[in-house]
């Protein structure tokens, strides 16, 4: 069983170092990694070029965007199943694609995620927030629950048959993505109960009061797009991230 994993990059210089050795230090041997890097200026590639190994493909040129970059990705992978390191998480341990590999061996499972930590971009060792999934139940969907996206690995035939994702989203491609596979195709996806990704606080979707509003709007596009719920789907979704901070 290959793994693919694709990490798509654009000026993070600081932080991509550390990503591609997070993949590099895992116990399990067949890995592929992908990098897509939306042509730098800022040094990422040579950071890249350092970390460079024979299991790295990269591809370096303009792109429309991550969810762009993600899915020329997926058309370069090679791997039975893909998952997303992105440029400034890490995998909280050597382990976690060996503990993936062993529930797709040994389960007909056609994705399996876990829990993940948001932490301090200055301190890692510094927990601000615990996402903590849960057991998969389909019912919860229309209450706004969604496993953490960098902690999901995918079969490549559910990007085959169901779609790779939609970039007419800017940051609700995801979420699109997961309610079409989840809801509107019930694939059978397996929980590890454990916290498989950190990923520092920051990103894209909740870097300011425009973004965040601009992902609630879309959020609400996905659920609605996919036929899950609408507002309050919506509203339980946003109410769901209140606990993280306590756990």
């Amino acid at each position: 069983m290959k793994f693919t994993i694709i990490t798509a990059v654009y000026n993070r210089s600081k932080t991509i170092g550390a990503a591609l050795d997070s993949v590099t230090q895992q116990t399990y041997a067949n890995v592929e990694h992908v990098v897509i890097d939306g042509a730098s200026t800022d040094g990422t590639l040579e950071v890249i070029e350092a970390h460079r190994h024979e299991g790295m493909v990269l591809i370096s040129e303009p792109d429309r965007g991550i969810y762009d970059a993600l899915n020329k990705g997926i058309e370069n992978a090679s791997g039975d199943i893909i998952g997303i390191m992105h440029s400034d998480d890490f995998y909280s341990h050597q382990n976690v694609l060996a503990k993936a590999a062993t529930c797709f061996a040994q389960t007909s499972a056609d994705a399996v995620y876990g829990d993940l930590d948001y932490v301090s971009s200055s301190d890692t060792d510094r927990i601000r927030r615990r996402w903590s999934s849960g057991d998969f139940d389909r019912r919860k969907l229309r209450r706004g629950w969604m496993p953490p996206h960098p902690t999901l690995f995918v079969r490549r035939a559910v990007f085959e048959q169901f779609g790779v994702y939609d970039t007419s989203y800017q940051i609700a491609a995801d979420y699109d993505a997961m309610l079409r596979w989840f809801w509107c195709n019930n694939i059978d996806p397996v929980y590890i109960p454990e916290v498989l990704v950190k990923m520092r606080v920051g990103g894209e979707s909740n870097r300011s009061l425009e973004r965040i509003w601009r992902k609630s709007v879309e959020d609400y596009r996905a659920l609605r797009s996919n036929g899950v719920g609408g507002i309050l789907a919506l509203t339980s979704k946003n109410l769901r991230k209140v606990p993280q901070f306590f756990g």
